[in-house]
């Protein structure tokens, strides 16, 4: 190696806590996050929420939230092996009981104040337009109310922002109005998923990005592809570009991109939710990490 080469491999990479959904089969949650904040080189300490089978999709559906107290140990695990210290990021995504949703709370709270360069990313994983709210109200409540206002990034799709705050997602300025409903941080990004307002482009979805730097709207073709799994993967790509050193608009730019590769390959495949073997999707995230 050349004396002044950087040494990779004698830097350590970034490192994440994803607090979240976990299945046997498919890609929802930390099944569908995880892969591409691996790829991108990324160290990931995965804690889930629920362990399933597969998602609620199918006729059938094994395993079930975590017990309270043992997710609690989990945690405690975590803390004992000092990963709040060395994470750059905590990512959490969906919650399966208001108890486990108080402790993720109480742990990212605790892991920002032991380590103040920390960022948070919060996926309100609350519900969709379709299906409604598909949490308890208690769930989405500590959302609201307690992680929510810890975030540094968070990613809620129309219909969650719209149940959180009341406001009604049509516009821009609704979406503006929306984010001061919010108990935001003034130095949160709220980036917007899945947005068709009134002026979108026909043929056209996007994500809208409102942060203290300004707002930057992001168009990309409107798949006709609703495949669960899709929120998780967006959130996972978003962490993996930030991490890797991309402007945030440029890292919605490569998780629209990179997700809408994912639901194709998924559709021609006939499969039920996202997949994760497309070839250049793989490709992408490699030339993210150092090499």
């Amino acid at each position: 190696m050349a004396p002044n080469e950087p040494d990779f491999f004698m830097t350590p990479p970034p490192f994440v806590i994803s607090i979240q959904s976990q299945v046997v089969f498919g890609h929802v949650g930390n099944s569908a996050a995880l892969f591409p904040m691996q790829a991108a080189g990324l160290e990931v300490a995965a804690i889930p929420t629920v362990i399933f089978s597969n998602t609620p999709d199918y006729p059938t559906l094994r395993g079930r939230a975590l017990d309270p107290d043992l997710f609690a140990d989990l945690l405690l695990g975590a803390q004992e092996r000092g990963l709040p210290q060395r994470a750059d990021y905590i990512l959490t995504g969906y919650i399966g009981s208001v108890e486990v949703a108080r402790k993720v709370a109480d742990f990212v709270a605790g892991a920002k104040a032991a380590n103040p360069r920390l960022i948070y990313l919060c996926d309100p994983v609350m519900g969709d337009a379709g299906p409604g709210l598909y949490v308890p109200e208690a769930i989405a409540g500590v959302m609201r109310d307690r992680l929510l206002p810890l975030a540094d990034i968070a990613t809620p799709n129309p219909f969650e922002l719209s149940w959180l705050t009341g406001h009604r997602v049509a516009t821009l300025a609704d979406l503006g109005a929306a984010r001061e409903g919010l108990s935001l941080p003034a130095r949160t990004q709220l980036i917007v998923t899945g947005c068709r307002l009134e002026d979108t482009a026909p043929g056209q979805i996007e994500s809208v990005r409102l942060g203290p730097d300004g707002t930057s709207r992001h168009p990309t073709p409107h798949l006709p592809i609703a495949l669960p799994g899709t929120g998780d993967l967006f959130a996972g790509l978003i962490l993996a570009g930030v991490a890797r050193g991309l402007g945030l608009p440029a890292a919605i730019e490569m998780a629209q991109k990179l997700t809408s590769r994912a639901l194709t390959h998924a559709q021609a495949l006939g499969a039920g939710e996202v997949v994760l073997t497309e070839p250049e999707f793989r490709r992408t995230l490699l030339t993210l990490a150092p090499d």
